[in-house]
């Protein structure tokens, strides 16, 4: 897991481990790009290890992605989630793990999505917008934001009276945290049948 913020996503895949949606993987690893990150604190009470990379302390893009894959290698990490991980990975990061890293993004892609679309911007735009239906897109992660293959979509409808943070609190609650945890086991089932040549 890739975070930043609270931790919500990774509360989710936490949860869904526990009650048996995710059984063919297993979060092992909690790797934060902010020392402060509320994440962290919801990993060590899961069990799970953590670490920090700081991007500003790594001093370059390179680096701070190079002391992530060097944790990812020492660790036999397999597959990537970024559950609210705010720092955009280079092409020379994901061309090394294709179709390994999944991210949820919070609308319907490709509605809102892409460079700048992320956290409340991207509800604010739907209500702008005025669309009558949002929802939540898991994708694989390649050198385009939010432009690697679609896994799962799960549709949310827009309400009278919507506002950003009401409306960002519905498409977590109804679609990001179901399609994030089915979207994980069905990744890991894959990777597992790959691994074991079916």
């Amino acid at each position: 897991m890739l975070v930043s913020g609270g931790g919500t996503n990774l509360q989710a895949l936490i949860d869904a481990q526990k009650s048996g949606i995710i059984n063919h993987g297993e979060i092992v690893l909690c790797i934060s790009s902010n020392p402060q990150a509320y994440a962290l604190e919801r990993a060590k009470n899961a069990g799970i290890e953590t670490a920090v990379v700081s991007k500003k302390q790594s001093g370059s893009q390179q680096a701070f992605e190079q002391a992530i894959k060097d944790i990812l290698t020492e660790k036999s990490i397999d597959l990537i989630v970024l559950a609210g991980f705010m720092c955009i990975l280079s092409a020379d990061f994901t061309s090394d793990y294709p179709e390994r890293i999944i991210n949820v993004h919070p609308s319907l892609i490709p509605s809102f999505c892409g460079k700048g679309f992320y956290g409340l911007f991207v509800h604010e735009a739907a209500l702008e917008y005025g669309v009558k239906v949002t929802g939540a897109t898991v994708h694989f992660v390649n050198e385009i934001p939010d432009g690697g293959r679609i896994i799962m979509q799960k549709a949310v409808a827009i309400e009278e009276g919507d506002t950003p943070e009401i409306l960002q609190k519905r498409v977590m609650e109804q679609a990001e945290w179901q399609i994030l945890p089915q979207s994980v086991e069905l990744v890991s089932a894959q990777l597992l049948n790959e691994r074991n040549g079916k």
